[in-house]
């Protein structure tokens, strides 16, 4: 279990590495510029080791693509920039931990994976865990369930965004037979095109959208940001796809949030909040409730007593 847990503690970097990017450029050029970024080095890649694979994309495949693309890419991506802007990068890490629950949810109604009560019964504990941090105002102070801000919604979706992409990567990698670099490298290309043209529309180029004397800085970071997340945590994530079911694999993404505290606390200098590792506690009981049935279901099977591998897929339920 030690790919999913490095897997988390990468990715997790993502999110005070993106707040301090946020200091110089806006969330949708970006967005567009690290997605680009990271399809040219993807597809340098493919086009070097792996050239005949791009021929045996089907149409269906090149379809898939573009839908992952649009919304794992170019919504999420931009929705959860926009929302680092107004919120801890912890705070905005631990609120990607609903996407378990959510995995769960759309695998019922997308491969009608059986919803059991004790499944339910997670997803509920779960959702329950989310109202502490919901209530704790950026200042720690605590606020009114209802009054949830636009930033905290609009993660919400970037959440639902990026879970369905990821479904549909499940798709194209297994069903298509497309390796997950080329996947996500195609992927990145058509999201990071959208998001550099609507940029154009939205963002101030005078010559470009970077405020001034920072492009050393903002290089730095994108580059550090595109090798890490883009290279690295991408792949890992659809390598380890084929040996793990998502709901599984969103199992370990709970310790992103502790793991994104530490890193903000280093970069950024903000505060480990008690609130998130509390919540992450309660989230947890609820996504062991939903991984136990993965397993009573059949998703997932004992090899032996210390490895779990797996059986058959939500894809093959369908």
């Amino acid at each position: 279990m030690i790919l999913p847990s490095l897997l988390y503690f990468l990715w997790s970097l993502a999110f005070p590495v993106g707040k301090k990017l946020l200091e110089y450029s806006p969330p949708v050029f970006l967005t567009g510029t690290r997605m680009i970024l990271g399809a040219v080095v993807l597809l340098g890649f493919t086009a070097i080791f792996q050239r005949k694979s791009l021929q045996k994309i089907s149409a269906k495949g090149w379809l898939a693509l573009g839908i992952l693309g649009f919304f794992s890419i170019f919504l999420s991506n931009i929705l959860e920039f926009w929302s680092l802007r107004q919120l801890a990068s912890a705070k905005v890490c631990f609120l990607y931990s609903l996407s378990p629950f959510l995995t769960a949810v759309l695998s019922y109604f997308h491969f009608r994976e059986k919803m059991t009560p004790r499944k339910w019964v997670g997803i509920l504990i779960g959702v329950l865990g989310f109202i502490p941090v919901l209530m704790t105002s950026s200042d720690g102070s605590i606020s009114s369930f209802f009054s949830i801000s636009l930033a905290e919604i609009s993660m919400f979706f970037a959440v639902f965004f990026a879970i369905y992409g990821w479904i549909v990567l499940k798709m194209v990698v297994k069903d298509n037979q497309i390796s997950p670099p080329i996947a996500n490298g195609i992927s990145m290309l058509i999201g990071g095109a959208l998001s550099l043209l609507v940029s154009i529309f939205i963002d101030s180029w005078s010559p470009v959208p970077i405020v001034e004397g920072s492009l050393a800085s903002l290089s730095g970071l994108l580059i550090f940001l595109t090798i890490i997340s883009n290279v690295i945590c991408y792949n890992l994530y659809g390598y380890l796809l084929k040996k793990y079911t998502a709901t599984v694999l969103s199992f370990f993404g709970l310790l992103s949030p502790i793991f994104a505290s530490i890193h903000g606390y280093f970069i950024l200098g903000e505060p480990i909040s008690p609130v998130i590792l509390l919540s992450t506690g309660i989230v947890l009981l609820g996504l062991r409730l939903v991984y136990g049935e993965e397993l009573r279901l059949g998703y997932i099977k004992k090899k032996n007593a210390n490895e779990q591998v797996p059986e058959s897929d939500s894809l093959q339920k369908a």
